[in-house]
């Protein structure tokens, strides 16, 4: 016979653009919609999100929308309630690692977006606090759950490539600057005394992806800059921008792997999807993306000849092949929460926590120095 359990997870941040779509709305309650996460051990997990926030007739309306009876404008007393064990995290960044202190010292258990701090010490100080504290912890790692990448991570495992050369990346769109079109993305992105900065947004990806996919992150040369200097918010008042919004990194990779990657909020898309990885191995190369992945082996490469005089006549992009499916792929940040939750219920191993979070803000805070400096800094290994 299944057993249902609650747990009640505090969710702060959720009338933000990630916080709801992506956490409440295709995580948890996709979950509660399939009838919650079933444990394989008799228990069926019910998650119970109690939604906090600072802004009441948001939190209400989500709330009322959804058939949710629990939200608070109060932090303090969401950690105070019992009922409550898990505190996930989508705020603006120098809101969290206040937040993420308060709920490990309430002795719950906790998950948060990245940057997991604004600083490398304080991203190390909260993954002590919560090694001493014996509580659960994870950051968000979405990307390495995206189908694309997955089925690149599928191609090395395989030892596909042979010696992996070298990653190119390209991930970016054009932002509106908000004058004659609103702007897809707030404005706090585009404030660095907000938390905003490209460097600061995406490095952190960056590192997990390349740690996790390629191989670890030895050093980082990277170059920031603000392209659009004003833009206007979403009440259309013109603001200087204060943060970078395009940054371009050069990282070396354990085994003399360079991978280059361009980030950028005013970049139009020619690309076949917003974010795209190139790797180039002795015995074949690969290009993925969010979904998709193509390839082509050595023993299929075209032998291209440089005649700038005559038209191109090959279909260059028709010379690679799909990578199939072989199966279905859920919403990653839905397969990261359930990871997270089987760990806090069952105890089942669970690797990508605050320690992993903190590589994330080291590579960061270098990238940040180095564009500064202009020079190649090296990334050591972290410890607690």
């Amino acid at each position: 016979m299944t057993r249902r359990t609650t747990i009640g997870i505090a969710m702060n941040g959720v009338t933000g653009r990630m916080g709801y779509r992506q956490h409440l709305l295709r995580s948890i309650l996709a979950i509660r919609a399939d009838g919650g996460l079933d444990l394989g051990d008799g228990r069926l997990l019910w998650p119970e999100p109690v939604l906090v926030g600072r802004d009441e007739h948001r939190l209400r309306a989500i709330a009322e929308r959804h058939g949710l009876e629990r939200w608070t404008t109060s932090l303090d007393a969401a950690l105070a309630d019992p009922l409550t064990e898990v505190y996930f995290d989508a705020q603006v960044t120098p809101a969290r690692e206040k937040a993420l202190r308060a709920a490990i010292a309430a002795g719950k258990h906790v998950y948060t977006e990245k940057p997991t701090a604004e600083s490398l010490a304080g991203a190390l100080e909260l993954a002590r606090l919560a090694r001493e504290a014996g509580v659960c912890n994870g950051a968000v790692q979405d990307k390495l759950f995206l189908p694309g990448l997955l089925k690149l991570k599928r191609l090395v495992g395989s030892g596909f490539f042979g010696r992996i050369l070298s990653v190119r990346g390209e991930f970016g769109y054009w932002v509106f600057e908000g004058d004659w079109q609103s702007a897809q993305r707030p404005s706090w992105n585009y404030r660095a005394e907000d938390g905003g900065g490209m460097v600061l947004d995406m490095f952190p990806h960056w590192r997990y992806v390349l740690d996790e996919i390629i191989a670890p992150v030895r050093s980082v040369y990277a170059h920031s800059a603000t392209h659009v200097p004003v833009r206007r918010d979403e009440h259309g008042a013109e603001y200087r921008v204060t943060a970078d919004d395009a940054a371009y990194g050069i990282f070396e990779l354990e085994g003399g792997v360079v991978a280059q990657i361009n980030s950028s909020w005013a970049v139009r898309v020619d690309r076949d999807e917003l974010v795209e990885f190139q790797v180039d191995g002795t015995e074949g190369s690969a290009v993925a993306g969010l979904r998709e992945c193509r390839f082509q082996h050595r023993a299929g490469t075209p032998k291209p000849v440089w005649n700038p005089d005559l038209p191109a006549t090959e279909d260059f992009r028709a010379q690679w092949q799909r990578v199939p499916d072989n199966g279905e792929f859920e919403n990653g940040f839905r397969a990261q929460w359930e990871l997270f939750l089987r760990h806090v219920a069952t105890g089942a191993e669970y690797r990508w926590d605050l320690l992993e979070g903190a590589k994330g803000v080291q590579l960061a805070e270098l990238g940040a120095r180095s564009a500064r400096e202009g020079r190649r800094l090296d990334v050591p290994a972290l410890e607690l």
